[in-house]
């Protein structure tokens, strides 16, 4: 005989089943709530690894939500990665962060930037003894870093066109090593005569004795630029920004594991960032036409 379920039966059962639907369906929103950020790859994967780690954990710490560090091959996935919302936050240098921008429609935001990028400066290398000033390098074999570095690319080959000197036309040959460990490697061992870089990756190496001062010099410091910056989907939700952000910017170099954090990412403290700071960036990027 059938069991016949009445109008209040039912709606016990459906009553009591509303707390585990619900609960099923918040299970998997709760084990989807990573925050994943990913960074330009300007040096060896195992430093920027290195570099990342102790941030992470503690953005974790501040956001209460998993966070995780997830590498990319070149500049161009790490614009897209963020673009198209695979990431929710992104190491940009000054140059990557204006292909973000129009690439996106003007969707990025940069929140915070080092202390020290909002006068970032590159440096030209060499271990040629006749090589002592830019118009030294016509004629001959010289090193960019990964070809949309800000401070590896963009900003040497445009202070280069200011001195009235066309890479593309002066030089021998122009070569991109990738990142800026690898054009002071490539100096060293005499496979180009020249290479600008990153100023802060020149000086940890030296720091840390990986090259040879007696042979690799600076010949050439350029003007300071705005560079490196976080940045975020302007899609994000304004509370997780401003949690975000604060986190940044309530790192101090008064307390250990901050300092820790702050040396790694080779910064005095972290500052507020705006779009309006790469403005100059994008204008060089134009000139040189590489946008």
């Amino acid at each position: 005989m059938p069991i016949r379920t009445t109008p209040s039966r039912a709606r016990r059962s459906l009553l009591g089943a509303a707390p585990l639907a619900l609960l099923a369906a918040a299970l998997p929103l709760r084990a989807q709530a990573v925050f994943r950020v990913t960074a330009i790859p300007d040096e060896s994967p195992t430093e920027l690894a290195r570099k990342a780690a102790p941030l992470m954990k503690y953005l974790e710490a501040q956001l209460g939500m998993k966070v995780e560090y997830t590498p990319v091959t070149d500049y161009a996935a790490a614009v897209e990665a963020l673009v198209n919302r695979k990431m929710e936050m992104a190491w940009f240098g000054g140059f990557t962060y204006v292909q973000a921008q129009v690439r996106s429609g003007g969707r990025m935001l940069p929140i915070v930037q080092r202390e020290e990028d909002e006068k970032f400066r590159s440096v030209f290398v060499t271990a040629d003894p006749a090589i002592r000033t830019l118009a030294d390098l016509k004629g001959r074999d010289v090193s960019f870093g990964a070809q949309s570095s800000t401070s590896g690319h963009l900003m040497p080959r445009s202070f280069l066109l200011q001195a009235g000197i066309d890479p593309d036309k002066d030089f021998r040959r122009v070569a991109y090593s990738g990142a800026h460990d690898a054009t002071v490697a490539a100096v060293a061992s005499g496979k180009v005569q020249a290479g600008a870089l990153n100023i802060s990756v020149w000086e940890k190496l030296v720091a840390d004795k990986r090259v040879d001062t007696n042979r690799v010099r600076v010949f050439y410091t350029t003007p300071p630029y705005y560079d490196y910056n976080w940045t975020v989907h302007a899609d994000m939700a304004a509370p997780l920004r401003e949690k975000l952000t604060a986190a940044f910017l309530r790192l101090s170099p008064d307390k250990p594991a901050d300092r820790e954090i702050l040396e790694l990412q080779r910064a005095t403290r972290f500052v507020p960032s705006r779009p309006e700071n790469y403005k100059g960036i994008e204008a060089a990027a134009r000139n040189a036409g590489l946008l």
